[in-house]
């Protein structure tokens, strides 16, 4: 029997550390020498703090484990033998993990992240010793072709023709870099991978490094992420010792070690050419392509980058073969995608599945459904960089191909769940808002045309949109399309204009009605009472900050809209439904 609780930033933030502790604690008070550790995020971020046990014939998980259950369920295992039902993870949360096929996350909520035995005793480092020892580096770019994996960063673009393209270009130095600046708000796939596996990710580089003839990598992590940063450093030191970095790896010829950079977390150090321009030193802006990073990236020096889940997926592939991961898919994107649900979703976390499982199972057979049993309005993909996917299309399989053509991105894998109380024009303007914050100035399109766009949107969610507002919100974002030079530019009006496309009404009712159908913007609300419920009971008075309601008691009240601040503390107030917003 061992215990293990979930150490990923989720698990830590709702208080793992102490349960972790108190397992620790009760285990010593019984004597017992049963171990106790930690693994990394197994996915489930919704009933953090999570706690397993494992037995020689079963897997018990327990959700939001404090101290005072961590001291049960030991003594209820150690005394009875049995499991603390009442504590268990409910069958229906563990559909969260049935319908999922996990590559990328195999070893997430498994293994012990800052142990390389841990990571070995999985297979890890069996993939690398395979390549050293019996393949050519033409043979490993023909296994991630054959596989037909996809750069998991967001553009979809062929890894083999990347690494191809990186080992026919001349050079005595080359590198291989992980884009690990997961900027997109909402996006925890890279970190999580990171927090939970780093060996994966890191023997995926040595592959690649292997394939294109580079000595040297770079990890580009953001400094947002001291976690993954910490446990990083531990594995690369691990790794040395271990002889898996360094000089003659294995006893052969190929020499390779790798470094962290820690980013400032500049979304515009997302793109490639402005990562590597940070890597150097510089400020993050994109550069002109051609050259592309294969030809000229890092120093100048022929370069290959991919992002975090692309290298994790490497060392599964040379284990299993390139057509076993060809095996799962589409016929135009194979394998799987790790994806973060998150926001109006009941069980939000980490889910990897296979290409082509559609919006709908998503969302409703491993994420639950939506909160409150509300309405599912729809679903932004891809971050600010992605557009909205309204609900008539939730049964769109998840691949590159579909979710461009109903209006997004495949993005790294951000998934925002909204519902019925979402007002499409408000998210709209907090993408805008963010994509105009982080744009990085080159490009007059982007820095000047995201501020235009900005400023209508502001306008018309404070009630004084005009006609014609839709319009020059197209247009402008046509420009910027047209006229940016990185893919932050050419997609930051997408939010916009996708909302505009497959929500146009509510823009409408924005602009020529002055009213907010989801109740949200706060300017264009009126708050009144309704003399036939309201009993005069004066909660809503007292609970008025602007003291805009007035009544006598036992008599209906009335709300002087001239006062009123539309807090909506009147209407949380009322008890009986009294309070109308419209």
């Amino acid at each position: 029997m061992r215990f293990t609780v979930g150490m990923g930033s989720c698990g830590i933030a709702a208080g793992a550390q102490k349960t972790l502790d108190a397992l620790k604690k009760a285990l010593g008070e019984r004597s017992s020498d049963i171990p106790v550790g930690q693994v990394g995020c197994i996915g489930m971020c919704f009933n953090e703090p999570i706690v397993e046990v494992i037995t020689d014939t079963e897997h018990y998980y327990y959700s939001k484990v404090n101290e005072e259950m961590a001291e049960e369920i030991v003594a209820s295992h150690l005394k009875d033998g049995l499991p603390a039902e009442s504590y268990l993870i409910p069958e229906e949360d563990m559909d969260f993990l049935k319908k999922q096929t996990r590559v990328a996350l195999r070893n997430c909520g498994v293994i012990d992240p800052e142990k390389i035995e841990s990571y070995r005793e999985r297979g890890g480092y069996e993939a690398i010793t395979k390549v050293l020892k019996t393949m050519s580096p033409a043979e490993v770019v023909g296994e991630v072709k054959i596989s037909g994996l996809r750069g998991r960063g967001g553009a979809g673009f062929p890894t083999w023709f990347k690494w191809d393209a990186a080992a026919k270009s001349e050079g005595d130095e080359k590198y291989v870099i992980c884009n690990a600046d997961e900027g997109d708000p909402g996006a925890f796939m890279d970190r999580s991978l990171l927090e939970g596996d780093p060996h994966a990710v890191m023997e995926g580089m040595m592959i690649a490094a292997y394939a294109i003839g580079a000595a040297k990598g770079v990890f580009y992590v953001r400094a947002e992420y001291p976690l993954a940063i910490k446990r990083l450093e531990k594995a690369i030191k691990q790794a040395r010792t271990a002889g898996f970095l360094g000089e003659h790896i294995l006893g052969t010829d190929f020499s390779f070690d790798l470094e962290i950079k820690a980013g400032a977390g500049a979304f515009v150090c997302g793109e490639e050419t402005a990562l590597i321009a940070s890597l150097e030193g510089e400020r993050g802006m994109p550069r002109l392509k051609p050259p592309f990073p294969a030809q000229k990236g890092y120093w100048q020096k022929p370069s290959n980058i991919n992002n975090v889940e692309t290298y994790g997926n490497i060392p599964w592939i040379f284990r299993e073969g390139g057509e076993a991961f060809a095996a799962m898919g589409t016929e135009n994107s194979k394998g799987t995608k790790v994806f973060a649900l998150a926001g109006k979703v009941k069980r939000g976390g980490l889910a990897e599945v296979p290409m082509g499982m559609t919006i709908r199972e998503i969302i409703y057979d491993i994420g639950g459904g939506i909160k409150d049993d509300k309405a599912l309005k729809g679903v932004q993909m891809g971050g600010p960089s992605g557009g909205c996917i309204p609900e008539r299309l939730i049964d769109t399989p998840v691949d590159y191909e579909n979710i461009t053509a109903a209006g997004a991105i495949m993005g790294s894998g951000g998934m925002i769940v909204m519902d019925e109380t979402t007002c499409m024009v408000d998210m709209a303007r907090f993408f805008m808002d963010f994509t105009q914050k982080e744009s990085c100035g080159k490009c007059v399109h982007c820095r000047i045309g995201t501020k235009r766009m900005l400023e209508i949107l502001d306008r018309i969610v404070n009630g004084e949109g005009r006609d014609g507002d839709i319009e020059l919100l197209e247009e402008l974002g046509r420009g910027i399309i047209d006229g940016s030079l990185c893919g932050l530019g050419q997609s930051a009006p997408n939010p916009a204009l996708s909302t505009i496309a497959q929500f146009r009404e509510e823009y409408d009712a924005h602009i020529r009605d002055k009213k907010c159908p989801a109740h949200k913007c706060k300017p264009l609300l009126t708050y009144a009472i309704d003399p036939e419920k309201c009993t005069g009971c004066n909660a809503c008075a007292k609970k008025c900050p602007a003291e805009a309601i007035h009544g006598e008691k036992k008599k209906p009240h009335e709300i002087d809209a001239a006062f009123c601040v539309k807090c909506g503390s009147c209407e949380s107030a009322c008890r009986f439904g009294a309070v109308l917003v419209d």
